[in-house]
C-alpha cells in the first residue's frame, strides 16, 4: 500500500481509497454496508473512485443514516 484516502459522505465514513500503484490506481475498501458492493473495486484514479461511490450512494434505496 502506497497510501490511502478516507472516503466519507455527509460525515458518514464509507471506506478508504487505497493507492496501489504510482500511476494513481485506487482500490476501494468498503467499511459501510451501503457501499459493500463496491468493495475491492479498482479504478484509475481518486476522482473516478469518488464519483463511482457518489453515484452508488445516490440510489434512492440507500440510506446513510
Amino acid at each position: 500500500m502506497l497510501g490511502s484516502t478516507i472516503i466519507e459522505i455527509n460525515g458518514v465514513f464509507l471506506g478508504a481509497a487505497i493507492l496501489v500503484s504510482s500511476s494513481g490506481k485506487r482500490r476501494f475498501y468498503a467499511a459501510h454496508e451501503s457501499v459493500r458492493a463496491l468493495h475491492n473495486e479498482l479504478l484509475p484514479d481518486l476522482g473516478t473512485l469518488q464519483q463511482r461511490i457518489r453515484l452508488h450512494v445516490r440510489k434512492p434505496a440507500l440510506d446513510l443514516a
